[in-house]
């Protein structure tokens, strides 16, 4: 499994904040790579999942924008040298963009080592997907909200079982010619889609499929199904978790998956996650006063004196997170 996998392990087995703190300012003192850029080419999606915040049709009319092939260029430029895993996708879907190949293509020509792509695949051509990993994509990762029929048309608003299934199809014939390649499903569980869980490999287990990881339900905006609430995955966690990792260690996948005791733990790491996470989308590049015509990440990393911040976090003092919206760790098993 590659280098991004192995980080997510040990991160788990290293408790100390101010030890990942020490490392990153390592990285950035010595001009390596550690950021992780999740970009978002155009902000807007073809389906209304019920979880998401795209079901409210204010949010919808709120947010949009796509970046253009020059934006991406800057973006290049100014951050892929230090960048050591790109995300295309994360708070939006990315098939909506024409420019996918291209900022694939650019990610590669910067070296940065690992670039994957978050999608629903319903709009993806079988040409698509091709183009995608011979230009360089090293994982897609299909969004997943119900293993049945039934429950994912129920979920994911307008999408095509059919059509998530020709997707899957078509990714395990490319692994056929591209051994290396990655295909990660990220299902996300509430109470009323975790149970079917235990069917997974039932129904998807003759696809070729790398790494499974189960996200428990959070309230990241106002959706059609309110439903937050983990009391009653925690009930029945313990018993489907065990099923599904068992399950994927038969099929050589990796699991990843919170841990019980995760589900009620908040994790106070937010100093290590604000420094390496960069988040770009239109309209908006990682802090607020960056300016991308202007800036790269040195001048600006200069300008905020950032490095001076980057080694005042190893002896900051953190408070766990309160918000409603918690960050987990995560267990691999598999690999």
């Amino acid at each position: 499994m590659n280098t991004v996998y192995r980080l997510l392990k040990l991160n788990r087995y290293v408790r100390s904040r101010r030890l990942k703190s020490f490392g990153i300012f390592l990285l950035h003192l010595l001009g390596r790579r550690y950021l992780a850029v999740f970009l978002d080419p155009v902000l807007g999606c073809n389906l209304r999942c019920k979880m998401c915040y795209f079901s409210d049709p204010d949010y919808r009319k709120r947010v949009k924008g796509i970046l253009q092939p020059d934006d991406l260029t800057k973006i290049a430029n100014a951050f892929f040298h230090r960048t050591l895993k790109l995300q295309i996708g994360c708070g939006a879907e990315p098939s909506l963009s024409p420019h996918n190949t291209a900022l694939i293509r650019m990610a590669k020509q910067h070296k940065v080592p690992y670039i994957s792509m978050t999608t629903n695949a319903n709009l993806f051509t079988n040409k698509d997907l091709w183009n995608f990993v011979a230009a360089g994509l090293d994982e897609i990762t299909l969004s997943l909200h119900g293993v049945t029929r039934k429950s994912y048309e129920y979920f994911m608003t307008g999408a095509s079982f059919d059509a998530f299934c020709k997707a899957m199809a078509t990714l395990t014939e490319i692994k056929k010619k591209h051994p290396r390649f990655k295909v990660r499903v990220n299902y996300t569980v509430n109470q009323d889609n975790m149970n079917e869980l235990t069917g997974f490999f039932d129904i998807f287990g003759n696809y070729a499929i790398d790494i499974l990881q189960i996200r428990p339900i959070q309230k990241i905006g106002k959706s059609e199904y309110d439903t937050f609430s983990w009391d009653a995955l925690y009930r029945s966690y313990d018993e489907v978790i065990k099923k599904v990792r068992d399950e994927s260690i038969q099929h050589g996948v990796v699991c990843i998956a919170p841990e019980k005791i995760d589900l009620r733990s908040v994790v106070a790491d937010e100093s290590v996650v604000e420094a390496t996470y960069c988040y770009i989308a239109p309209r908006y590049t990682w802090y607020e006063d960056f300016d991308l015509n202007t800036d790269s990440y040195e001048s600006y990393s200069k300008r905020t004196k950032r490095t001076k911040t980057l080694f005042n976090n190893i002896f900051k003092k953190t408070k766990p997170n309160a918000e409603e919206h918690k960050r987990l760790n995560y267990s691999v098993s598999g690999m």
